[in-house]
Formats: structure tokens, sequence, C-alpha cells
């Protein structure tokens, strides 16, 4: 374990790559919240989530707290839309799940980076299943809520959001796969509800479309990660040394 100045010193070593792409979509929300006379508030929701995800892409633990302000939120605006999906799993899966998962990673933080796993296929395999067949069930509960709007998308983005989580709690690269399908469904959900005529869609859409292209990006930087992390350990048996 490390100290939290380690921690924040860190943070501040940005590549070239994450200070580009955090100054764009800064600026993208600076011309929509003017052009479309959102809040502020709506402002501060998409910096504080476009923080959390470069943060996590980036293996750091300061991605909690970014995360915390951000499902908070996030969970407003939700609920200001009808997606009573969205506002359930921010307030009481996200909320608690920042604080267990910033407990969690304090114990395998290796010079400011947190030290990353990746699955095997039958895992992944599996993992696919999990997520057919929740979908499938949260959506068709959705449905008979009213005035939930797009129910099984809702459904998608909740069961994604849950599972990714908990893989990024336990350190999995495989979060990513689920966040790259998360955040392609959640611009189409935010899509459908501009169409409508919702104040915070075109906001919306920009943080999600943000929080996609951030997703590949940590896909590559887990996966680079984890495969270090996998071939240290077995350097490291011989001497006695294991996972």
């Amino acid at each position: 374990m490390q100290n939290d100045k380690g921690i924040l010193s860190g943070i501040l070593r940005w590549t070239p790559y994450e200070i580009i792409w955090l100054l764009l979509f800064f600026g993208m929300a600076v011309f929509i919240t003017i052009a479309t006379k959102d809040n502020f508030f709506g402002f501060l929701v998409f910096l504080s989530g476009v923080l959390c995800v470069l943060m996590a892409a980036k293996g750091s633990i300061l991605n909690y707290p970014a995360g915390t302000f951000n499902c908070v939120g996030y969970s407003w605006i939700a609920w200001h839309n009808g997606l009573w999906g969205e506002v359930g799993l921010n307030m009481l899966f996200y909320l608690p799940m920042n604080i267990i998962g910033f407990l969690m990673w304090r114990g395998h933080v290796d010079q400011d980076i947190v030290r990353m796993r990746k699955m095997g296929w039958r895992g992944i395999l599996l993992l696919v299943l999990i997520c057919a067949v929740s979908v499938t069930a949260g959506g068709f509960g959705l449905s008979f809520i009213p005035g939930q709007n797009t129910p099984f998308i809702d459904a998608a983005t909740n069961v994604l959001s849950i599972i990714a989580t908990i893989l990024m709690v336990r350190r999995y690269r495989e979060q990513w796969l689920c966040y790259i399908s998360l955040n392609i469904l959640s611009v189409i959900m935010w899509s459908i509800r501009w169409a409508n005529n919702s104040p915070e869609g075109p906001l919306m859409v920009l943080m999600w479309s943000a929080y996609l292209i951030n997703a590949f990006y940590g896909m590559y930087t887990w996966t680079k990660g984890a495969s270090q992390n996998q071939a240290d350990a077995v350097n490291a048996a011989p001497a006695g040394e294991g996972r």
C-alpha cells in the first residue's frame, strides 16, 4: 500500500493522448452547455464522469471519488427523464460500490497503478451468458413500470453496469468489454431521449460517446497491464512468490 501523495503524483503523469482526449471533450461540453442553455449542474456531471472513466482506464484509484459525485448527479438527471432503472442502479449499487472499490484497490496498488488481471475463455463465455439472461429478465420487469422509457435498453445498461463494476472492483480487464457494450447502448438510449426533446439529451449523448472512446483505451491499457502482471507472476513463482 502506498500513501495518498504517491497516488496523487501518479495521477498527474498523464500521456499526451489523455490530455488531448480530456481537453477535446471538455471543450465540446462547454460548447453544448452554452448552445443548449443547459444548466451548470449538467456540465459538472459530465466533467466528473469524464474524469472518472479516464482515471479508471489509467488504473488510478482516484476514479472512485470522481465516480461518487457523478453517480449522484447522474441519478438526478435520469430521474427527470423517466429512467428509473438508471436511478436505482446509481444510488443503490454504484454509490456503495465506489466506497467498496476504493477500499479494495488500496491493497493492490504498485507505483500508482492497480495490479490488473484477466479472465480465461470459459469465464468470458459464462459472462456473456449471465448478461443475456439478466438483460432479458430485467427488461421484462421494467416494462411493467408506468412511464418507463426503453425498458430493455435500460435493463441492458443496468446489467452491464453492475457486472462491469464487479469486474472492476476485482481488477479484471474484461470490465471493458462490458463498458464498450454499455456505452453503445447508452448513446442509443440518450439519443432517443434527445429526439424526445430532453434538455439534457445532447450533453448526455456526448458524455456516453466520450465514455465509449475511453472504453477502447481502457481495454488496451488493461490488456497490457494484465499481461505484464501475469508475466511478472510467472517469473516470480520460482522464488516462491505466487499470485
